[in-house]
């Protein structure tokens, strides 16, 4: 089996709506994604011949994702407000809301689904909340 890694990070705020513990509070993270991709056979012919896919273009797509997510506030659908979500629009606030609670476990999860989505055969993808801290995800074994 051969494997590819790529990382990309972001910075961003977020909280836990409804947990019991300081993580209720708006904080912020240099999150950090890892992604590995596999594969049992590289590309036999044409531009990727020899490889299992092009790094640039698997960096690209993680970065992408990073970078989508960069200098915001990631909330929980439901967790604010409208009108904390409207005043935070009106600050010109950067805020993005996300179907799930804002964990690293989830964000696993979601980066996987969308580059599963991509094509890409995902081994795991870790997501790293602090340098110590991560969670995988690694999918249907």
């Amino acid at each position: 089996m051969y494997y590819l890694k790529t990382s990309s990070s972001f910075d961003s705020a977020h909280f836990l709506y409804g947990y019991d513990g300081k993580c209720k509070n708006i904080h912020g993270h240099r999150w950090l994604i890892e992604v590995r991709i596999k594969g049992k056979e590289l590309q036999a012919t044409g531009n990727e011949k020899g490889m299992l896919t092009d790094f640039g273009n698997l960096k690209k797509n993680v970065r992408d994702l990073a970078e989508h997510f960069d200098h915001s506030l990631i909330y929980e659908k439901n967790s604010l407000k409208p009108s904390t979500v409207q005043a935070f629009s009106d600050e010109n606030f950067r805020i993005i809301e996300v179907p799930f609670r804002p964990t690293a476990e989830n964000f696993a999860r979601y980066f996987y689904d969308i580059l599963s989505g991509e094509g890409y055969s995902i081994a795991d993808v870790t997501v790293y909340e602090t340098p110590e801290n991560c969670a995988v995800y690694e999918g249907d074994c």
